[in-house]
């Protein structure tokens, strides 16, 4: 997937909070935008490269987007909107071997008391949920990064989706390119982890792909071991 919009890179300084950081451009500090609801704190370190996107625009309170951070050699995109639309992609282009078939792909599906990200309909009727994940160690990925609630209710009505006869997918999109497997984050979010062990002994498919990475290209490339703790 192409990225539209202009690269702008920097030199990450701070956090204000969660969602807003500090960043030297060229000399000049900005406040920009950061993406995610994670706590990125093994990517956020004082001095590290980061690309930030610019968006002029007086109904924004940042006009700055944090988009990527380099770690290592490795750039990491942060976006927390961009697996949707990765998957979404990969699925059309059948890089996904295991979702290939379905003739229709439908974004933000109402299933029960959830809003599945994609919907696939075709030689059956399949319900995807979409994680992205940014935490590395060692060349291992995990996710959460920290302890998500709504991921855990998503994962309860992939179950319920399996009962009702439908198939369902969890999808954990790897924002790395150099990764040896995936683990869910035991230590973080012990009850996520032991959800997703749980889904997977009652019928949900767990797959992870991680992603080729640029500062002006992302896209879904290879299958990545899965390792339930």
């Amino acid at each position: 997937m192409k990225l539209n919009y202009d690269i702008y890179y920097g030199t990450f300084l701070r956090r204000a909070n969660r969602f807003i950081a500090y960043v030297d451009l060229d000399g000049e500090e900005v406040l920009c935008h950061i993406p995610n609801t994670g706590r990125l704190g093994e990517l956020l370190l004082p001095s590290v490269q980061v690309i930030l996107s610019y968006h002029p625009s007086t109904a924004r309170k940042t006009q700055y987007e944090l988009r990527m951070v380099r770690k290592n050699s490795c750039w990491i995109s942060i976006d927390s909107q961009l697996p949707n639309a990765l998957a979404q992609e990969a699925i059309a282009s059948d890089v996904i071997e295991e979702l290939q078939g379905y003739s229709e792909i439908r974004r933000e599906v109402t299933y029960q008391n959830s809003r599945f990200d994609l919907q696939l309909i075709g030689k059956d009727t399949c319900f995807v949920e979409v994680k992205g994940v940014t935490l590395e160690r060692d060349g291992w990925c995990y996710f959460p990064d920290a302890p998500t609630k709504r991921g855990k209710k998503h994962i309860d009505e992939l179950v319920c989706a399996v009962k009702d006869g439908y198939r369902s997918v969890l999808l954990f999109v790897v924002q790395i390119t150099d990764v040896r497997g995936f683990s869910p984050n035991k230590i973080t979010d012990p009850e996520f982890s032991d959800r997703v062990r749980y889904a997977s002994e009652n019928g949900v498919e767990l797959l992870a792909y991680n992603c080729l990475i640029s500062p002006q290209e992302v896209s879904i490339t290879g299958k990545v071991p899965i390792i339930l703790t």
